[in-house]
Order: C-alpha cells, then sequence, then structure tokens
C-alpha cells in the first residue's frame, strides 16, 4: 500500500513535536489516528522511523533521512494546489535578498527553491551577513527582503517583519552523557559542563545570558561558526551545547547520535521571520516571496 499525503503530514509533526500526543494536539486530531498513522508509514516503506521511549519519539537515523523527502513532497503539494488557487503571470523582476547565517541553510533554502520554481522569470541576488548589517541594507534600500533571526531585531521603528518560525533553546548532548537520560534537566545541571558554542547571530548573547542568571559563568570548551562542527563536537563528547530546535538533527557527519533534551526553566526562543523596511514600496518580487513564504508556514494546516 502506497503511504499517503495525510500519513505524511502526521510523520512530519510527530518529527517535529517530538510526541504522539502533541503532534495530535498541533493537528487537532487523536492521538490513536496519529499512532496508526506512523505505524502504516512504517509498514509501508519497511524501516522503523522513530525510537520509542517513556519520555516520547526520538527519530531514527533512515527516519532523519525520510523527513527530508516528505517535507518536501509536502512543499511541493503546497506549491501545486497554490499555483491553481490565483492566477499567475509569468512575472520577470528582480528580487535583493539578504539572509543571516544561522537561517541560510535551515530556513532559506527550501523556501528559495519553491520561490525559484514558482516565479522562474525573477533575477534573484542574495548575500549572507550578520543581522546588523543586514538591516543596514535594508534601511538604505539595498535590499528588498530579509530572511533572518527577528527575535533581536534592532531597528524596530524604520523595520517591519512577520514570524516565520518560534524555535526553543534545547540541551545538547552525546548518547553516552549523564544527563541523555535524566528525567529533569535543569540550567544548574549545565553551568559545570564544558560549553561548545556557537558564535553566529544571538546563539552566544543568549547563552551567557542564562548561565550568568544562575550567577555561573559558562565554561566554553570550543567557539566556532559551524553548526556541523558544534553536532561533532558533542557527539563525540567534547561538551554539550544549547542551541535552538531549529537546527538540531540526531546524527553528527561521522554518523554519531545526538541527543537533545529539554531544560526547565525559562529559556529563550529564536524567532525566524522576513524583514523589509517599513512604509517601502514592495517590488512585486519582494510580495510574492512574501506571500509564498506565509503559505509555507501554513502549508501543513491546510493539506
Amino acid at each position: 500500500m502506497a503511504f499517503t499525503i495525510r500519513q505524511l503530514q502526521f510523520f512530519v509533526a510527530v518529527a517535529e513535536q517530538g510526541t504522539v500526543s502533541g503532534a495530535a494536539q498541533n493537528l487537532s486530531i487523536s492521538q490513536s489516528s496519529v499512532t496508526e498513522a506512523i505505524k502504516e508509514l512504517e509498514s509501508d516503506l519497511g524501516v522503523e522511523l522513530f525510537e520509542r521511549h517513556p519520555r516520547g519519539l526520538n527519530i531514527t537515523h533512515k527516519g532523519h533521512q525520510f523527513l527530508r523527502h516528505a517535507t518536501k513532497i509536502l512543499a511541493d503539494v503546497s506549491d501545486a494546489r497554490r499555483s491553481f488557487s490565483s492566477e499567475q503571470a509569468v512575472a520577470g523582476g528582480r528580487l535583493q535578498l539578504g539572509v543571516t547565517s544561522l537561517v541560510a541553510g535551515y530556513v532559506l533554502s527550501d523556501l528559495l527553491a519553491r520561490y525559484r520554481r514558482a516565479y522562474p522569470g525573477v533575477e534573484v541576488s542574495a548575500i549572507e551577513d550578520n543581522g546588523d548589517y543586514l538591516e543596514h541594507l535594508l534601511v538604505g534600500g539595498k535590499l528588498d527582503i530579509a530572511v533572518m533571526v527577528t527575535s533581536n531585531l534592532r531597528d524596530r521603528t524604520a523595520l517591519q517583519s512577520e514570524i516565520l518560525e518560534v524555535s526553543a533553546y534545547r540541551l545538547w548532548v552525546p548518547l553516552s552523557h549523564r544527563l541523555a537520560s535524566a528525567d529533569i534537566i535543569s540550567i544548574g545541571d549545565i553551568a559545570s559542563e564544558p560549553l561548545i558554542m556557537l558564535t553566529v547571530d544571538e546563539i552566544e548573547e543568549n547563552t551567557g545570558k542564562l548561565l550568568s542568571a544562575i550567577g555561573a559563568r559558562p565554561h566554553v570548551a570550543f567557539r566556532t561558526r559551524s553548526v556541523e562542527a558544534v553536532r561533532s563536537l558533542v557527539a563525540t563528547g567534547a561538551g554539550v551545547a544549547l542551541l535552538p530546535d531549529l537546527v538540531y538533527r540526531p546524527w553528527s557527519l561521522e554518523g554519531d547520535r545526538i541527543e537533545s533534551r529539554d531544560v526547565s526553566g525559562s529559556l529563550p526562543v529564536v524567532q525566524v521571520g522576513t524583514v523589509w523596511r517599513r512604509g517601502s514600496g514592495l517590488p512585486q518580487a519582494a510580495r510574492d516571496f512574501i506571500g509564498l513564504a506565509q503559505s509555507q508556514r501554513m502549508a501543513r494546516q491546510r493539506l
């Protein structure tokens, strides 16, 4: 039996939420419907997509591989429906786009691929830089729009933004770490651990604030701008990391497992969104980009 779009929708929801109950609540359906859909999908594929444990589910290596296909299929279905929902001229024009480092590979890549398919006549030029410089370019009219972390936006009077994704911070540990099996993890539990610090966007600033709140100075074992380096270092036991769930993947490039755990207390979130100059007459290409970004955010709810 071939898998269905609905099964893919349920699978992606479980992968994102980490629990069947969370996915069911998000989709406004019963837990039994989600459980049955996942079982049927695993049976059809002949692989185990999730490892079951008392706290919820962990996606397997095969599940992680299939997640990439599932999200692309859902996006393609959304694109197909969107193409018939309104008249779309084969528009030309140009889109000048900015993106921050943290966002480039985790939000923009898929969004930009969909935009190019929907508007092949638009010439897109994109630059990657830090948030402050992208704000400067937006205010100066050098960029039409940016996809960036908006939770630390500096010039809110001159810029307008729309949130695309909200991602909470979680703790990354190797599979053998003492905290990997802990029922409750507090910030205090992390204070003495060597940290692998990601230094893009506001990540280092937020991590420092978290530990300072309990009077602890971060014990930084390694600083890097590479998320893949963080994964490899955490997986091999060089330290732990506090990072937004947006960039979590359960495997390092070497194939070692990384666990992601909730931390009790008030942790910050990372907001990612589209940003443009307030009051500016956006070109049609930029308005189309914003519209497509909005449709992507709502795609799974509309399926």
